[in-house]
């Protein structure tokens, strides 16, 4: 019908030009956002569930940084016990060389000084081998709790005891023979002790090592997950738009001849 009051079709031309360019809006911010999703009304369960991935990532990606916090706590308490281990054996190179009978009683004291010299260098490291104010290497009851994930999923560092009175070396002195060749049986009892503790610091930071590179290919899948979900596929959104655009301006020239239906009515009253 035609008709000057109401023109339906610049109405139905309109709204569809008005579709057209929300649809257009939106591939502008998906482009320019560079995800499929940037609101609730986009996808919602789609954004619940890749909120929930990237909270799971997050706490996968802390979990790694808590482990390799760890690798550093074991390296320093590791690093001590190394330099002990060193004072142990110089400890049992002067022992033997006091044991046998050509130094004389002097000799003998000069090699008691330094040997007393490196046992109390063993409880100064034993004391001052910390990190982060946590203490590494003076106590056989301390446990560190690593976590990864939730509150089951963590691994625990026990701390170990290399203080003279543990390794039992406290009470030795070379200041004669035979002392000096009964504390070779009790140096190389501390010597296995300090090496059976280095030992497993070496494991626990292996284990740690191995924790970290899961930990990093479980981000890595979570995170090519959480991009199918929430990132646009540039190629299908620019046809997308380009096919908007080609629409749009097919509904403005179509809303221009719908606007100009009511002039033909007007040339009717002339």
């Amino acid at each position: 019908m035609l008709s000057i009051k109401t023109n339906a079709m610049a109405a139905n031309a309109a709204r569809h030009l008005g579709n057209t360019y929300g649809a257009l809006a939106q591939s502008v911010e998906r482009l320019s956002s560079g995800q499929r999703i940037n609101s609730a009304k986009d996808d919602a369960a789609g954004l619940a569930v890749r909120e929930l991935m990237r909270a799971d990532i997050a706490v996968l990606q802390q979990g790694a940084r808590n482990a390799q916090d760890a690798i550093s706590m074991v390296q320093v308490a590791e690093g001590g016990m190394q330099t002990i281990n060193d004072l142990l054996v110089r400890m049992k190179q002067l022992a033997e060389q006091a044991g046998t009978g050509t130094y004389s009683a002097a000799q003998r004291s000069l090699l008691n000084n330094e040997f007393d010299e490196l046992a109390n260098e063993i409880d100064r490291i034993a004391g001052s081998a910390t990190f982060n104010g946590v203490s590494l290497l003076n106590s056989a009851s301390g446990t560190i709790s690593v976590m990864f994930g939730d509150v089951t999923d963590r691994i625990t560092i026990n701390t170990t005891n290399m203080t003279q009175s543990a390794l039992s070396i406290n009470t030795l002195s070379i200041n004669q023979a035979a002392s000096a060749q009964a504390a070779l049986t009790t140096l190389a009892t501390a010597i296995n002790t300090a090496n059976s503790a280095r030992a497993a610091f070496g494991a626990k930071m292996n284990r740690l090592d191995n924790t970290v590179n899961v930990i990093n290919v479980q981000v890595e899948n979570l995170t090519a997950s959480e991009s199918r979900i929430s990132d646009v596929d540039v190629a299908t959104e620019m046809a997308t738009m380009t096919r908007n655009q080609v629409l749009a301006q097919a509904g403005v020239a179509m809303l221009a001849q719908a606007n100009a239906v009511p002039q033909m009515a007007l040339s009717l009253l002339r």
